[in-house]
């Protein structure tokens, strides 16, 4: 055999009347050589996510959970704008890296030992941010400059990891090279920026003008790549699926941190009521929000509509965000049953309701953007769903123990579960179909 194909771990054949290339030892075997980065077949069958994609993901367990116990921090103590601001910006830069990596390797995973190699580097700056969190979590707090070093040295380190991959691509990769080469640029333009920040000591304010400038450039490069440089051979399946698993882990957190703040609170006080509504509360929010997530039929639809992707990708961040913030106010509830709380009980119930109307508003818009039809019986449901944490608002106002309210507030993703299995669950099928 070709010496060439040997180290590529590609060969050529005929499939009918063309000419492809197959590979040797597809991604998942046991055999780990360099093999050429061409890209994958984004119409492959049966595509899932690797052990590899699962190991990165859960990763970011530990910065969802340590942004969550962060902000439930600044919640407890009155900071709630600091607490918002910090927050946003850590959200961001998790839910960024991720989502440029799984696109990345929906397209281009090799999983030889070079690509493996440099997604665990990416891995290490995940847990370099996280660890930086608190840090940047306390300067906001405080109100002077953003003490960022730590986390965009992490982030950093993930995105240069990134600009290797995309350079190997379109070294390996002719035919999408203006693709890979628009991304690698953008990114390390919008990563020069993010070092000179490490050393602006400015107000939050202008930080915060500071970060919504970069964000803008790095979202400029997908934009440019996927639609005006050829974009790049994802596979719409599999990112569904990827998007999936995230959001599972971000509901993990949801539970996770749930559980463990309780343990505190009873360990200090014991058992009560309102720690058994807070536990029912977390729990019933997660499991409401799984099955409101997947009861929309978004692979189907991304797969026919490929030009949606960044509707699909981009609103995602809001998803994601507001499934963390409900898991950081569970955190901020426990505190309010340990007494440590200056939050009272309403606005103990608003940090649980506004990240759970957000979550059930968000997935409403990922629906409307993806099938660009109206769907006006979900939409009732959403309102219906909203009006259920108002009247929880109402009732922590007019003296209702804020565990009970919060027991009315997991009522919300209900209404919306039994609107999808009556019928808004085919609206959305429908015009998925009708959107061929």
């Amino acid at each position: 055999m070709d010496a060439q194909y040997l180290r590529y771990g590609r060969r050529p054949a005929w499939k009918g009347d063309r000419l492809v290339t197959e590979d040797l030892h597809p991604p998942g075997s046991a055999v780990h050589r360099v093999r050429q980065m061409s890209g994958r077949d984004p119409h492959e069958p049966n595509r899932v996510a690797t052990p590899l994609e699962l190991l990165f993901d859960l990763t970011f367990v530990v910065a969802f959970g340590i942004a969550a116990a962060q902000f439930a921090h600044l919640l407890s103590t009155g900071h709630v704008a600091a607490g918002l601001a910090a927050f946003f910006f850590a959200m961001f830069g998790v839910c960024w890296a991720w989502i440029n990596f799984s696109w990345f390797a929906s397209a281009y995973d090799t999983d030889d030992w070079v690509y493996r190699v440099t997604t665990m580097v990416q891995m290490v700056g995940v847990i370099v941010l996280a660890l930086g969190l608190p840090q940047m979590f306390a300067s906001v707090e405080h109100g002077d400059h953003v003490d960022n070093a730590v986390v965009v040295a992490g982030y950093v380190v993930m995105r240069v990891a990134m600009v290797a991959q995309w350079l190997r691509a379109a070294r390996q990769d002719p035919a999408r090279r203006r693709a890979c080469m628009t991304y690698a640029g953008w990114i390390t333009l919008a990563q020069v920026g993010w070092v000179v920040a490490i050393f602006v000591h400015t107000s939050v304010v202008v930080t915060g003008l500071i970060v919504v400038g970069l964000v803008l450039v790095e979202m400029m490069g997908p934009v440019l790549a996927e639609s005006a440089r050829g974009g790049t051979p994802w596979h719409a399946h599999h990112i569904a699926e990827r998007y999936g698993l995230f959001t599972i882990i971000a509901l993990g957190e949801g539970v996770v941190g749930t559980v463990a703040s309780l343990t505190a609170a009873v360990d200090t006080q014991g058992w009560s009521t309102d720690a058994v509504f807070v536990a029912v509360a977390g729990i019933g929010l997660t499991f409401g929000m799984w099955w409101t997530y997947f009861a929309l039929p978004q692979a189907d639809v991304l797969h026919l509509r490929r030009e949606r992707s960044f509707w699909f990708g981009y609103l995602h961040i809001a998803v994601f965000a507001a499934i963390v913030a409900t898991g950081a106010g569970l955190h901020a509830a426990a505190y309010y049953i340990e007494r440590e709380s200056e939050l009272g009980a309403v606005a103990t119930v608003l940090s649980v309701g506004i990240p759970v109307g957000c979550y059930l508003v968000a997935l409403y818009l990922v629906d409307l953007v993806m099938t660009r039809t109206m769907l006006v019986f979900r939409l009732i449901v959403i309102v219906l769903a909203v009006a259920v944490l108002a009247v929880a608002v109402v009732l922590a106002v007019q003296g209702v123990s804020m565990a009970a309210c919060l027991l009315v507030v997991t009522l919300a993703p209900v209404v919306a579960v039994v609107g999808d299995e009556l019928r808004g669950g085919r609206q959305s099928r429908a015009a998925g179909a009708a959107s061929r």
